[in-house]
């Protein structure tokens, strides 16, 4: 299989489903957001994440295949063989930000991203997640979208939060506190 079909050269891309639209289509931008917070956690995956966060941070990485496939999607046009949304991958990021918050100190300021690299790259992915979000409600408001895609990234980007304050934790440095 060939990577470059030609087909996009004149700036629209297919749908699952065959509808062809601009590559700025809010659907594009949506998936292309879900691609880039991927990319970013497979490079905070790629430093010395600690094994027990690593593991919960692979089974994000694929979850976020399955809602960009879905975003992917032509609407109600190819459904059928994509990928489910697991239900309850919603109540699995709540507990893991429940178990990480139960070791951290109470949260008095607001933080700054930053601190330890690995917490800063964590921030970034926060930012890119609550980024995809805005599209993806964009996009609801002009297209059938499954809920539970906003519900995801909406628990997900507060999961990034955590987990910075985590890894700033773990990695015994301080949450930079906002001073104003």
């Amino acid at each position: 299989m060939k990577i470059y079909t030609k087909t996009g050269d004149s700036g629209t891309t297919a749908l699952f489903g065959g509808a062809r639209v601009p590559k700025h289509h809010i659907r594009i931008e949506s998936y292309g957001t879900l691609d880039e917070l991927n990319s970013a956690l497979g490079l905070l995956r790629s430093g010395s994440i600690p094994s027990d966060l690593d593991g919960f941070l692979m089974v994000v990485q694929q979850d976020l295949f399955v809602l960009g496939s879905h975003l992917a999607a032509e609407p109600g046009k190819a459904h059928g063989y994509l990928p489910e949304i697991e239900s309850g991958a919603v109540g699995r990021i709540e507990q893991a930000i429940d178990a990480m918050e139960a070791q951290l100190p109470p949260l008095k300021n607001f933080i700054l991203p930053g601190g330890h690299p690995l917490a800063a790259q964590a921030h970034l992915c926060r930012c890119i997640c609550r980024r995809a979000e805005r599209l993806v409600c964009h996009l609801a408001e002009l297209e059938t979208t499954l809920p539970e895609i906003i519900h995801y990234l909406n628990r997900l980007s507060d999961y990034f939060f955590v987990l910075a304050r985590t890894l700033n934790l773990r990695m015994g440095i301080q949450d930079v506190e906002w001073r104003p």
